[in-house]
């Protein structure tokens, strides 16, 4: 046995020792020892041997004070997937308790050949959250499982350690906020940052290393004036000092461009006292002592974050003139606020109080109930994404219930947030007694009612699914229309499929294309085509992401049914030869063909290209950068329809492309990029906006210029205006 993970077995002993009775630590030597075996041989990309990675995993399970069978199932968590040993063994061994979590972590066995990246990811997290709604332990075990994976990312590829930096920043801190386990969130946020933006990362540790003797120091003279004060009302009050996060500082200065100093929050002080009303006492005195700065005082007591969060927050400024953010809980919100749902272990409480405990897990089923009608997989990923952001607002019913929604959500959202019956029946609605718009942002503390009306056969319109933020009122618009219009979702799908068929150059005879809408159908798991066509019309399945199967599928039918259709084009020639077109190019080889600009890359004058004989259509010119051109063209599936094209430099016209411009919201910022467009005299053929997270918004706009030089020139000066945070070519 390795000396070094017998030793780091032995620790995670000591620790349980004084906690477990003798039977429980018996059984997780036996874990132990069977995952020792079943995992012998087996290296870990560090070189270590694999059976570190678990007695870590259990040890930090360990350290928040899980139950027995929490560490049993840590240490038994890959042997399922990575070794022969199966489930009934560990259920016969440990009992169906610690098989039904092993289960959990485990990922899916059998993920289908066709299915996507984010396909696997989604199948993986929706069995993750069915174990979780019978058992909560689950998750808190894989998240421990992503702390320690995160720990010794640097041993795996760079493309792989960028993955799993997102996949962790997008889900699984998320998750943690969402369960309310501190510990986890910050230091998964911190791990994946210092793996996607490393420089930022340094740059930010290194800022607050040069700062640590005055930031103690200011700290501690901080807590020395509170208490002097604080005592003579509270005497048993515990003060600390805590400093932000590495990613909480990163977010709020790289991602909303704002500098260090505009932080308000990156010194806080503590109290912890033993009673609610001593919290109140508390915040009286700190807003005697310093100056409250307006807009920064939250009660997260009195209305608790879904997170079961609670705290009092304000923000002052003291004579020294730095601001710093005073947190204010008792001891058993303090427990909650470090260790959320594992605090029920970590104090001995497990899932007893059981209506309350399923109160505090509600959310869960919920989730899964509102992806239960939804054709996509990848949904229940969408919804962490845009629904489980750390950034809430909180809302009032005119009953004075809290509807906590993530930041941005707008006024449909809210009504859905209520149930599902008042967003389906929802006609207006008032926000503090003044009729609003339903894309109407939320804000916090507002008092929202909604109009909703009786009348039959009234429900939500399409256009909601683009104004709703989050992914819930989504999936519960689209549910309802799966219900409720399933004869209108059949004639809007069929639209639908028949414009980016025609866009798509997607022709058959109506026999042909039935038998083909068939196949594609059963591939998604529809009975038929009018299933699959009503799925799209509601927006159960998108058709942009199947598209290219799609077209996969059909150019397999064409070359098998119509070989002929081929164009007698020579491949091949003896003697090449350069023809010029109409529209600029040099093509080698071939003469008096139709040219055409493909949409995937938009070639520009500058740009290498090349050619690619496409069957009726002409040559389609595409960049050499562009995603659908082989690296290697001699490896290509048909190479010889790949031919080499270059740009006429006496010929001058004019291209259109599209940019994608990605800046901070403000007032304004349309109308300054536009402004600048015009004053180069270049024309602007379409702009629309699309917004985006934290803050952020995408300006789409297609417009003409004469080449790549040109295009970089128009680049550099919308760079240059206030708020635009990089512009790029985009394929719309």
């Amino acid at each position: 046995m390795c000396e070094d993970y017998e030793a780091q077995f032995n620790s995670l002993i000591d620790k349980v020792k004084d906690s477990f009775s003798k039977d429980d630590i018996d059984r997780i030597e036996k874990a132990f020892r069977i995952a020792d075996e079943a995992h012998e041989g087996q290296k870990r990309r560090s070189g270590e041997p694999y059976i570190i990675h678990p007695v870590a995993v259990a040890t930090i399970l360990a350290d928040m004070g899980m139950d027995a069978d929490s560490v049993c199932a840590a240490l038994l968590h890959d042997v399922v997937e990575d070794t022969p040993t199966t489930a009934e063994e560990i259920r016969s061994v440990f009992g169906e308790d610690v098989e039904h979590l092993v289960d959990g972590v485990t990922k899916l066995g059998q993920i289908p050949l066709s299915a996507s990246k984010e396909e696997e990811q989604s199948e993986n997290i929706r069995k993750m959250f069915l174990a979780m709604s019978r058992d909560i332990r689950v998750i808190i075990i894989k998240l421990a499982d992503r702390v320690h994976n995160m720990r010794t990312l640097k041993f795996m590829p760079e493309e792989k350690q960028r993955y799993k930096a997102r996949e962790t920043l997008e889900i699984y801190a998320p998750l943690a906020h969402r369960l309310g386990i501190r510990a986890f969130k910050e230091e998964l946020e911190d791990l994946a940052i210092s793996f996607l933006d490393p420089v930022a990362y340094k740059e930010i540790g290194s800022t607050l290393e040069k700062q640590v003797e005055s930031r103690h120091h200011f700290l501690e003279s901080i807590k020395d004036k509170i208490s002097e004060r604080v005592k003579q009302e509270v005497p048993n009050v515990h003060i600390a000092g805590r400093i932000k996060s590495v990613h909480g500082i990163y977010r709020k200065t790289y991602m909303q461009n704002r500098t260090i100093d505009e932080i308000y929050d990156i010194y806080a002080v503590r109290l912890i006292v033993d009673s609610v009303y001593e919290c109140y006492c508390c915040l009286g005195v700190i807003h005697d002592m310093f100056n409250p700065i307006p807009g920064r005082f939250k009660d997260y007591i009195s209305t608790p974050k879904p997170n079961m969060y609670q705290s009092l927050h304000t923000t002052v400024i003291g004579k020294e003139g730095i601001p710093f953010e005073v947190q204010i809980r008792t001891w058993e919100m303090h427990h909650t606020a470090e260790y959320g749902i594992a605090a029920h272990w970590k104090y001995k409480q497990g899932m007893t109080g059981k209506v309350k405990f399923e109160e505090k897990l509600s959310w869960i089923r919920q989730l899964l109930e509102t992806q239960q009608d939804s054709d996509d997989v990848e949904d229940i990923v969408k919804t962490i994404k845009t629904d489980f952001i750390p950034e809430e607002v909180f809302a009032f019913t005119p009953k004075g219930d809290v509807i906590s929604l993530p930041m941005g959500s707008c006024i449909i959202d809210f009504a859905y947030a209520i149930h599902s019956a008042v967003g389906n029946k929802m006609i207006g609605a008032k926000v503090d007694g003044r009729i609003c718009t339903l894309d109407r942002k939320v804000n916090n503390g507002e008092i929202i009612e909604i109009l909703t009306t009786s009348q039959q056969g009234k429900g939500p319109s399409r256009d909601w699914l683009k104004i709703a933020k989050t992914a819930s009122a989504r999936s519960k618009i689209k549910s309802w229309f799966k219900k409720e219009k399933r004869e209108e979702n059949i004639i809007e799908g069929r639209n639908e499929v028949e414009r980016e068929f025609k866009r798509n150059n997607i022709s058959l005879p109506e026999k042909q294309m039935n038998e083909f809408l068939l196949k594609i159908a059963e591939r998604q798991h529809c009975k038929d085509v009018d299933e699959f066509l009503a799925a799209i019309g509601y927006g159960g399945l998108s058709l942009n992401k199947i598209m290219p199967r799609i077209k996969d599928e059909y150019n397999k039918l064409i070359k098998e049914n119509q070989p002929e259709a081929v164009p007698d084009i020579p491949l091949q020639v003896q003697q090449k030869k350069t023809v010029k077109s109409a529209e600029g190019i040099i093509i080698e080889g071939i003469d008096n063909c139709l040219i055409k600009f493909s949409r995937c890359c938009d070639p520009l004058p500058g740009d290498e290209i090349i050619g690619f004989i496409t069957r009726g259509h002409g040559v389609s010119i595409h960049t050499k950068k562009c995603s659908n051109v082989p690296k290697d063209i001699s490896k290509a599936a048909e190479p010889e329809r790949w031919i080499n094209a270059t740009w006429d430099t006496k010929v001058q016209n004019s291209y259109r492309v599209t940019l994608a411009v990605t800046c901070m919201n403000r007032v304004g910022m349309l109308a300054d990029t536009s402004a600048v467009i015009a004053n180069m005299h270049v024309m602007i053929h379409s702009i629309f906006t699309k917004d985006g997270n934290d803050g952020r918004s995408t300006i789409y706009m297609t417009i003409t210029v004469n080449g790549a030089e040109h295009l970089k020139s128009v680049c550099e000066k919308l760079r240059k205006v206030k708020g635009v945070l990089s512009t790029e070519r985009s394929g719309l």
